[in-house]
């Protein structure tokens, strides 16, 4: 599958693992739909990549907020006469908390809906409401493909340590749901891809303190380092025009395998 004058749709696409995706994506000479909730960061990386890049403020637990970009997402492309050719959703949070505490409360409902209405829901959400557009779409290539969801899992979702119950649990869900919705998808020649990343350096990650970042930095074995949002970018161009991966979860973490506490 071809990445030049193609239309792809990036949550949370104005930093971190988003932006970087978006770069390559448009190095590659694809037209970028930025969803994300940062308006600032937003009209500067648009400025940046110019004519081929649009912006849509949006909260991804918002059906309505998601339904407008992907709305104005879809007249940008009947303007540019660029297909629509997959989604990128990069949308994510975490927030730590034990299922018990030392005060033995439980970890509270709005806390986990936080982390699941924002992993989970918000990635369906956004999944579902661009499908319709893209199954309509003109084949292309060989294989009469019709473009690419690419979710993003977590390695907490097959090894999440203590405190990471919600998220772990969202990112599992994510992971879970991919061969499904490749299947799902197949007759129209739409692929569904995840990525499981380890550490990398993010807005997420940056909010670790020294010693939580050293601590996951140990676990790994090579290299023994925070991944670079530039590689987690590599491997979604990868899955864009490898037309095999599909229906799959691709780790991507250092032989990493986080122990049950730091």
């Amino acid at each position: 599958m071809k990445i030049a004058d193609r239309t792809f749709l990036i949550s949370g696409g104005v930093s971190g693992l988003g932006l970087a995706t978006a770069r390559a994506l448009h190095e590659q000479g694809a037209y970028i739909s930025l969803l994300d909730l940062n308006a600032d960061n937003g009209t500067k990386i648009v400025k940046d990549l110019g004519p081929r890049a649009k912006f849509f403020e949006t909260d991804v637990t918002d059906t309505q907020a998601i339904a407008a970009a992907v709305q104005g997402t879809v007249a940008w492309v009947q303007e540019t006469g660029k297909a629509l050719g997959g989604v990128i959703a990069g949308a994510g949070v975490g927030m730590p908390g034990l299922i018990i505490d030392k005060k033995n409360q439980p970890l509270s409902m709005e806390s986990i809906d936080f982390v699941l209405n924002i992993n989970l829901r918000g990635t369906l959400d956004l999944v579902r409401q661009v499908v319709p557009h893209m199954t309509t779409s003109t084949p292309t290539g060989p294989d009469n493909s019709r473009g690419v969801i690419i979710m993003i899992a977590s390695s907490a979702a097959f090894d999440g340590q203590m405190g990471q119950v919600a998220y772990a649990a969202s990112k599992g869900a994510v992971a879970s749901l991919t061969l499904p919705l490749a299947r799902d998808l197949s007759k129209y020649g739409i692929r569904a891809v995840t990525i499981a990343p380890s550490m990398f350096d993010s807005a997420m990650t940056r909010m670790m303190s020294d010693k939580v970042r050293e601590g996951l930095e140990k676990s790994m074995e090579f290299p023994r380092r925070a991944g670079l949002p530039e590689e987690f970018a590599r491997l979604v161009v990868e899955c864009v025009g490898n037309e095999m991966l599909n229906g799959t979860v691709l780790r991507l973490d250092g032989a990493m395998r986080m122990p049950a506490r730091l």
